[in-house]
């Protein structure tokens, strides 16, 4: 972790450590499978590794041109700014690029590959919904994920599961037009058949780890917040505050920007059933406000 006044989290490290550790093993099992098969299915893993080397040193703009973000100078919202500047100056951290996205969802991001190297964004939404300390409450929860830098191992983390996807694909087409059939005369089933069926089960797990990763490391955001600004009952108002409005902004929106969720303060699911709200990217509402309501207990009330 980046060396800020944001209270270090061994739980997160040790578990940001053994989700890495596994998705790792379980890629280098699927890259022997792979190999052993004797396909051409290893271009799709390099053409995957290519593609998460750009994610990584990317992130921060690609997540900016899906949420149609733009960074904004200290000119453009001073306001925005000088809140981003006390936070970073009680934590004791570099200050990352600030952005605002034009979308009356009320929603906060932080994204990049190091603290150097990071950006937070804020809709126009949130910036009208919230008043000033209950801004800054999220704010420092964003913050707090490029100091823990467990942002960057999420990239990576979430990645590494669209590449199984890709590869499903690869195998497919490869099947269709001939180029993956029975290995000579053996008995068996087809090539394609095993290399799909093997990515599909690296897909689940790596959606799984992931997800799990992802609750875990937005209560200890919520934990570092509520430490580095001492109010953790305003960053409850927050909470309650974003997800109640977020039930008003149209269900099109909403879809549109699930594929953000696991960076999201809050999570954009619309109403209905959607692998979104099946397999959660955060912890429930209420677990999050028993959470700080526990240490707003154990601190005693603002001064």
């Amino acid at each position: 972790m980046a060396r800020t006044r944001f209270p270090a989290d061994r739980g997160l490290a040790s578990r940001m450590v053994v989700t890495m550790f596994l998705l790792g093993l379980l890629y280098v099992v699927f890259v022997a499978i792979i190999i052993a098969l004797g396909t051409s299915a290893i271009v799709a893993l390099l053409l995957a590794g290519g593609l998460l080397a750009v994610q990584y040193f990317t992130s921060d703009r690609i997540a900016l041109a899906a949420m149609g973000a733009k960074v904004v100078s200290r000119k453009q919202a001073p306001e925005l700014h000088a809140v981003v500047d006390r936070l970073c100056a009680m934590a004791d951290m570099p200050k990352p690029r600030v952005a605002i996205a034009d979308a009356d969802m009320p929603n906060a991001f932080a994204t990049g590959r190091s603290p150097d190297h990071s950006v937070v964004c804020v809709t126009t939404g949130m910036l009208r919904r919230l008043d000033e300390p209950e801004l800054e409450a999220v704010l420092a929860h964003e913050l707090s994920h490029v100091a823990h830098r467990d942002v960057a191992v999420m990239t990576i983390a979430s990645f590494l599961g669209l590449a199984a996807a890709l590869v499903v694909r690869f195998a497919f087409y490869a099947g269709l037009f001939g180029g993956m059939g029975r290995r000579g005369n053996q008995q068996g089933p087809p090539v394609v058949l095993v290399i799909m069926l093997v990515s599909a089960v690296v897909y689940g797990v790596s959606f799984l780890l992931t997800r799990a990763l992802s609750r875990y490391r937005e209560l200890s955001a919520d934990r570092a917040a509520a430490t580095v600004t001492g109010r953790p009952s305003t960053l409850a108002a927050a909470l309650v505050k974003v997800s109640g409005e977020m039930s008003k902004i149209p269900t099109r929106d909403l879809r549109t920007a699930e594929p953000l969720n696991a960076f999201f303060f809050t999570p954009a699911l619309a109403n209905g059933f959607s692998l979104s709200s099946l397999f959660s990217t955060h912890p429930p509402l209420q677990r999050r406000l028993d959470q700080l309501a526990r240490i707003e207990a154990e601190s005693g009330p603002a001064t």
